[in-house]
């Protein structure tokens, strides 16, 4: 790291678990986000801040007047822009040590599969059960971590799913098909400081797993309800049915 480097991070190099060591992993870490919504907006500027070394962010809709309410990747000046490009120029100007690759479509089939194999680590910011289950079954069969994340009203739920043989659930073992309702934001509403906690807590989960520290989320699901102000966590256990993640029969 150069001098600069080493003054931006600094509050992390004191950081016993991470010190420099740690910081030039992020550096040279690789993380696909997908969404960069209410979620993926918090996601992506602290991880372009703690210095996430190659960011590839991925979004096929633009930005809208009624998401500036919680977005806070985007402007007023950004309505009607793709929110990749939107999200990838306020990361610039956040961080230019780190390098962006903004992607606005929707990555499906070999071309999701590639930036999944690329990554270090995967994080889930979409708001629709068929990209989830997409993004799970594709990180299952490329064995690495999903970080999944969720928010509505005023609660929210985090999980990482290390996907690397442990023999952990996967999200489809939390969701199967038909098992989930599916609701929006628009429909249901949404606090706006609920996605920053929900997005921060996944960016925690990320550079926690790049950097293999601490107790992680690894077979719990986080709930969060800021109505309550409460947070609690619950086991989750492997479907062993599960048609994503069953092992193979011997």
């Amino acid at each position: 790291m150069n001098d600069e480097q080493l003054l931006r991070y600094s509050r992390h190099i004191l950081l016993p678990q991470i010190d420099a060591g740690g910081q030039l992993r992020l550096l040279n870490s690789r993380i696909l986000l997908i969404g960069l919504g209410g979620l993926g907006s918090p996601v992506a500027m602290y991880l372009a801040a703690a210095g996430i070394g190659h960011l590839v962010i991925s979004d096929f809709d633009s930005v809208e007047l009624s998401n500036l309410q919680r977005q806070i990747a985007h402007s007023s000046r950004d309505i009607g822009r793709s929110k990749a490009e939107s999200a990838a120029d306020t990361l610039g100007k956040l961080n230019p040590d780190i390098r962006t690759t903004a992607i606005g479509r929707r990555l499906e089939g070999a071309e999701l599969r590639e930036q999944i194999r690329l990554a270090d680590v995967i994080i889930d910011a979409s708001d629709n059960f068929a990209t989830r289950h997409a993004l799970n079954e594709a990180c299952v069969a490329a064995g690495k971590p999903l970080v999944s994340g969720a928010a509505i009203r005023m609660e929210g739920q985090v999980a990482l799913f290390p996907n690397s043989g442990s023999g952990g659930p996967c999200y489809r073992c939390l969701y199967p098909d038909g098992g989930e309702l599916q609701e929006s934001c628009s429909e249901n509403g949404v606090l706006a400081p609920l996605v920053g906690v929900i997005g921060s807590l996944q960016a925690a989960e990320a550079i926690k797993a790049v950097l293999n520290i601490g107790l992680t989320l690894d077979g719990r699901l986080l709930l969060v309800d800021l109505m309550n102000m409460e947070f609690r966590t619950v086991r989750l256990r492997k479907d062993p049915q599960c048609p994503v993640c069953k092992e193979p029969a011997s």
